[in-house]
């Protein structure tokens, strides 16, 4: 689904502005030089994941929806449009 999202397409049962802030967030991923540029806006409430996903990070889409990537070499990998709820 991340990939759908990311190209344009708007998987079924998701509203169209939750997808228009999941894509302006991987556009943020995408141009990030180091994690923390991550932290702005601080909406994105960045933070490093424990338990099953440690060594993940994630930012907030909205209360229920995150990205979560690995970082790896000033990149963004992995990353997925997942439901935290």
């Amino acid at each position: 689904m991340t990939e759908q999202v990311a190209h344009g397409q708007n998987p079924k049962g998701f509203p169209a502005d939750l997808l228009n802030v999941a894509r302006r967030k991987l556009v943020m991923l995408d141009n990030a030089a180091v994690l923390d540029d991550l932290r702005v806006p601080p909406a994105n409430r960045l933070e490093a994941l424990k338990g099953d996903r440690a060594g993940q990070y994630s930012i907030r889409v909205n209360d229920q929806f995150r990205l979560c990537f690995r970082w790896v070499d000033g990149n963004a990998e992995d990353v997925e449009f997942v439901d935290y709820h």
